[in-house]
């Protein structure tokens, strides 16, 4: 009996012993081990995208930026019903109960339920206090605008990556370098959000866009689809000077902010991405190069009287019989068969040199996604009838903003330019990280032939020429209607029901402030540039006139009639 006590005793010591001793190996010697086990256990590091930098229009105007929604998360491992758990999360969210059950089977720490859901939602989640389940500030994009200069903003997908236009060709700016959030959970298995390391978000970009002209593009180009109800139609607006573009929209369109409930059609930027033979609007190369080469003058005369020229077994006609016209009336009336006669006058080789310095079958270099370089043969590949189709702009392929860029040269004194949407880029706090500088730019054509060309597409608009609807109260248009006719895809031949009409021009025509271009595909109840197009590009220099404060051409000149003295004219800002 006496020896019982000491048994007991040496047991219990031997046991204080070992316990000591293992926790002494525990907190000393296996500390950190067990430390890492304990955090990877209960705490999550999830790698997340930040916010991206905003966009603005040339006045600082917001036309994308970010909203806070918070995404909704869980750990399968903590949820020990996901099935009740979908069930109770899909009466809360706007959520797939089958695709949140399938989720919380996973084998992993962390899935995503619903990304960015709404605050009524997010409200609803945290009410239920369910275990395992969690939400995590997150970003979404937002256009406060909507569908305007939709095709120029682009769009970014879930994770906030750019996809389409300036959100995608500029993604490297608009997108910091993403960081991690620390996630714990407590003993009953609550997820908690404990903070961060990551960016605020990345570089802001400034447009080049000004958001009054889009909304008057946009407008006036939406009257003229419900007027003539085209397959699609397009319209650009751009300083000649600078290659700046002011304003650029396509119809179809789309929202940005619900990219996923349209079509791939609606969504693509037909300015820079679809090929079309421009039409009578390419005559203006021909004219050019025999202007340029001193082949002939303005005063030029060329026999059309028969109203058709044969080139390679073809006929090509014109559409209203006329006489000998001069080089400047062969413009102005749009006759084919003076433009022909133009071609041959210059021959294969100094035709095509023309065709490549105005810029066709090569890309403009525009600041986004998807352009189309269009198609221009060289002369060794050429036909019989190759000359003669493309002095009026058939056998050769062109985008709008194309079209734009070689009238641009005629506007600004013989420069081609390279068009741009992007004139800043802002840092977080602000700094100028790079700013467009000085135009890029290349004569083509000498400033006294863009002269002579100015003359001769002002009279296009006049009462003779083929688009008086194109002329302004006030202010002298210079321009170019374009009627090409498509190819029926079933024959392979150029069908006589669609066509594609356009318009391109510049105002004020002595110093120009924009050129515009105006393209309708398939219009219905009318066909002919000058009938189609051209009323709304009057519609949107009007209203451009007046929101800039431009004054009337005639305004200027009576002041000095009036005055009986010089007047200089209000100097242009560069600024806008």
């Amino acid at each position: 009996m006496r020896i019982r006590p000491l048994i007991v005793v040496v047991v219990i010591t031997t046991g204080f012993v070992i316990v000591f001793v293992r926790l002494a190996d525990l907190m000393l010697l296996d500390h950190q081990k067990l430390l890492r086990l304990a955090t990877l256990q209960h705490t999550k590091n999830q790698q997340i995208l930040v916010r991206r930098g905003n966009i603005y229009d040339r006045r600082g105007k917001e036309l994308a930026l970010n909203l806070e929604r918070p995404s909704l998360y869980g750990d399968p491992s903590m949820v020990d019903s996901p099935e009740k758990v979908a069930a109770t999360l899909g009466s809360a969210i706007k959520a797939s109960r089958t695709a949140i059950m399938r989720k919380l089977k996973e084998e992993r720490r962390f899935v995503w339920l619903a990304r960015k859901v709404s605050p009524e939602e997010a409200a609803s989640v945290l009410k239920l206090n369910l275990k395992g389940i969690g939400l995590l500030p997150d970003s979404e994009r937002f256009y406060p605008k909507g569908y305007l200069a939709s095709h120029v903003l682009g769009f970014v997908d879930i994770d906030n990556r750019g996809l389409e236009g300036v959100e995608m060709r500029y993604e490297e700016f608009l997108s910091a370098d993403g960081g991690r959030v620390y996630l714990t959970r407590d003993a009953r298995g609550r997820i908690l959000y404990r903070g961060g390391d990551y960016e605020e978000r990345g570089d802001s970009i400034v447009l080049t866009i000004d958001e009054g002209l889009q909304y008057i593009v946009e407008s006036e180009l939406e009257k003229a689809v419900r007027q003539w109800r085209p397959s699609a139609a397009t319209a650009v607006m751009m300083d000649p000077y600078t290659g700046e573009i002011l304003a650029l929209t396509n119809r179809p369109t789309f929202d940005p902010n619900r990219p996923g409930s349209y079509s791939p059609a609606f969504r693509r930027n037909r300015a820079v991405t679809d090929l079309y033979e421009p039409g009578s609007t390419f005559k203006i190369v021909a004219a050019a190069g025999v202007l340029e080469d001193g082949l002939a003058t303005l005063n030029t005369r060329f026999d059309c009287s028969e109203g058709r020229i044969e080139v390679g077994g073809i006929k090509i006609r014109d559409p209203k019989r006329h006489e000998v016209l001069t080089l400047k009336e062969v413009v102005q009336k749009s006759s084919n068969v003076g433009a022909v006669k133009l071609a041959l006058m210059l021959g294969p080789e100094r035709f095509y040199t023309y065709m490549r310095r105005f810029g066709f079958g090569e890309k403009t270099g525009i600041d986004l996604t998807g352009e189309a370089a269009g198609l221009v043969k060289p002369p060794e590949e050429w036909s019989g009838t190759t000359i003669g189709a493309a002095a009026i702009g058939h056998e050769v392929m062109a985008t709008s903003v194309q079209v734009l860029r070689a009238y641009s040269a005629v506007a600004n004194g013989g420069y081609l330019v390279r068009p741009h949407v992007v004139s800043r880029i802002i840092s977080p706090e602000g700094r100028v990280l790079w700013k467009k500088g000085i135009p890029e730019r290349e004569r083509i054509i000498s400033e006294r032939t863009a002269e002579l060309l100015r003359e001769t597409l002002v009279s296009v608009t006049e009462e003779d020429g083929t688009a008086p609807l194109a002329a302004i109260d006030g202010n002298r248009v210079a321009g170019k209607t374009g009627t090409s006719q498509m190819v029926d895809p079933v024959t392979g031949r150029y069908s006589h029901e669609d066509f594609v009409s356009s318009f391109v021009g510049f105002v004020p025509a002595d110093d120009p402030f924009f050129v515009i271009i105006v393209v309708l595909w398939k219009p219905k109840g009318g066909y002919y540039g000058g009938e189609v197009a051209a009323p709304v590009f009057k519609a949107i220099a009007e209203k451009a006139l007046s929101y800039w404060f431009i004054p009337r051409d005639d305004t200027w000149m009576n002041n000095i009639l009036v005055a009986g003295r010089g007047a200089e004219r209000p100097p242009r800002s560069r600024d806008f």
